[in-house]
């Protein structure tokens, strides 16, 4: 072999050398680059939520809530939504003794601070929607009900909420501000059951939410009164300490307060916060 052969020989064995090297390279970084893609979109992936969601919420909730209930399971396939509807003292009162719950929607700050106040919240309760209260009457209202001051009549047979409950105590500030007494025939543990009185025939009217009087449909009749403009309820909402699925109430929290969320609370008649 000549020395010009072998010349040409020892440089095309350096050139497919290079080669080599420049392929590992580039397979390497390639390796490099997919294994941190899939790190970065592992990172970015919101965790699967399952499970139940324990809601404890105001009575007045109950049509609005079960609605977004409802839709929450449709969209997250493998959760459910359960609920305890009640007073907001009373459920305050359960969490506050140790009833697994893992979301707390009150009628009013005052109710929520029995749970804040015990540290069993995490973080700082939103309002996502206000409440004004309305008289309901019988279909038709046969005692032509048009006022606050009609309920103090003899005749009639009125309900109110207990005055621990947020409708109750925002009854009783309204008939104080406009100076007004009212004894009921019955102090009711909440809303709904101060309603029910009136859809029985058991009272001829009580003093409830716009929304309850909404959902009563033909049941009752609504009549407003412009002293509730000065009792109007802030509802806020929270993630409880020992959520048993912190991620899944996070999101239902996070639907409530969505603009999806605030249209079907707008539509059961809710102000908006």
């Amino acid at each position: 072999m000549t020395r010009s052969a072998r010349r040409t020989r020892r440089t095309l064995q350096v050139a497919g050398a290079g080669a080599a090297a420049l392929l590992a390279l580039s397979a390497c970084s390639s390796s490099d680059d997919s294994s941190s893609s899939k790190s970065d979109s592992s990172a970015s992936a919101s965790p699967k939520m399952s499970g139940t969601v324990t809601v404890f919420a105001a009575a007045s909730l109950q049509e609005s809530f079960t609605t977004l209930g409802k839709e929450f399971e449709k969209a997250n396939p493998g959760t459910k939504v359960t609920f305890n509807f009640g007073g907001s003292d009373t459920l305050a009162a359960s969490i506050t003794g140790g009833a697994p719950a893992d979301v707390f929607a009150a009628a009013s700050p005052k109710t929520m601070a029995i749970v804040t106040d015990k540290k069993d919240a995490v973080g700082t309760p939103a309002t996502f929607v206000r409440n004004q209260l309305e008289i309901a009457t019988l279909p038709g209202n046969p005692d032509k009900v048009t006022s606050l001051k009609d309920l103090t009549k003899s005749s009639l047979k009125v309900v109110l909420c207990d005055k621990t409950v947020p409708c109750g105590a925002a009854a009783q500030k309204a008939l104080t501000a406009s100076k007004l007494k009212l004894t009921p025939v019955s102090y009711e543990a909440d809303v709904k059951s101060a309603l029910t009185k009136v859809e029985l025939k058991e009272a001829d009217a009580a003093v409830v939410y716009k929304t309850d009087v909404h959902a009563a449909g033909s049941k009752v009749q609504g009549v407003e009164f412009p002293e509730s403009a000065n009792a109007i309820n802030d509802y806020p909402i929270v993630l409880l300490k020992n959520a048993p699925n912190a991620v899944a109430a996070k999101a239902f929290i996070a639907l409530v307060q969505s603009a999806e969320g605030q249209k079907v609370l707008s539509a059961a008649g809710f102000l908006k916060p």
